[in-house]
């Protein structure tokens, strides 16, 4: 028995280092869940206006642990 498997893709999650403004963060998700990096940028700053502690824990765990990728 043989399946074909086209339909899976491997997609890592990695920093963005072309797209980068700070770490690569936000452009490493905007480009893994295919979104536009403005939108993903502007979460990421309402977000860290509302919960500014757990946001700012995120982003610096998520720049520790994300590898890079050019």
């Amino acid at each position: 028995m043989n399946f074909d498997r086209e339909y899976c893709v491997n997609k890592t999650l990695a920093k963005d280092m072309v797209h980068k403004k700070l770490s690569g963060v936000c452009g490493g998700i905007a480009k893994h869940y295919n979104l536009p990096r403005i939108a993903v940028r502007a979460g990421a700053i309402v977000a860290l206006l509302m919960f500014p502690v757990a946001t700012g824990v995120a982003y610096l765990v998520a720049t520790m642990l994300m590898p890079n990728k050019a």
